[in-house]
């Protein structure tokens, strides 16, 4: 839970500004953003409603390795989306462990 509450303080925030601003410039070319933004704002209002204990996140880190192919960078898009990318792999990691 210490990794996991880590990874969320140093990504969740970022992840909020973020992931607006890419499905803005990226969804009509990366359509799947929009869907990763969908799920993600699942993810942040779980993270956000469970102060105390780890929420239940598995069905939402299992949607979000589906829709981006474990998190497969495509090659066309900018360093912004890219970090959406390793931030949300990185927070799929801590929450396993």
């Amino acid at each position: 839970m210490k990794k996991f509450n880590e990874a969320v303080e140093k990504n969740l925030e970022r992840l909020e500004q973020y992931i607006p601003v890419v499905a803005r410039v990226h969804g009509g070319s990366h359509p799947e953003f929009h869907e990763v933004k969908r799920v993600f704002d699942k993810v942040s209002v779980k993270i956000k409603k469970s102060v105390t204990e780890k929420p239940d996140l598995d069905k939402e880190f299992k949607e979000l390795g589906k829709i981006t192919d474990n998190y497969l960078v495509p090659s066309d898009v900018c360093e912004s989306y890219e970090a959406v990318y390793n931030m949300l792999e990185e927070l799929e990691k801590a929450y396993q462990e």
